[in-house]
């Protein structure tokens, strides 16, 4: 099962890149609920569609370096880059730890922190 897991993870990450957030949002539970540790809690699937609205201005750019998986949990850490109300590429290092339920992404906890604008020093 763990294998099929990281699999829909990244098959649900290749939507997000190319836009298509309600493709990404068929992956996941309607209940599902993303904690971004320190920040909020976003409860059900609409609340999650609106926070994706708000923050992928265009779509994000992820660089995956690793992909743990283990029961009805991937972890996934990488660097994500947004880009900020200003319009500028920030990057972020994350670790988001996603718990499944019937093959569905059902839970996030997500620890993200700004790694800098791209392209400065």
């Amino acid at each position: 099962m763990p294998e099929s897991h990281k699999e829909t993870l990244q098959k649900a990450s290749a939507a997000i890149v190319k836009g298509d957030y309600e493709g990404f949002l068929n992956f996941c539970t309607e209940d599902t609920q993303w904690t971004f540790v320190g920040d909020r809690t976003l409860r059900g699937k609409e609340a999650v569609r609106q926070w994706m609205a708000a923050t992928y201005k265009e779509p994000p750019k992820f660089e995956v370096h690793h992909m743990i998986a283990e029961g009805d949990f991937v972890a996934a850490l990488g660097e994500i880059t947004l880009k900020d109300d200003a319009g500028k590429a920030v990057r972020h290092a994350y670790c988001d730890v996603w718990r499944f339920r019937d093959g569905r992404m059902a839970g996030l906890r997500a620890f993200v922190i700004e790694a800098g604008v791209e392209g400065e020093v």
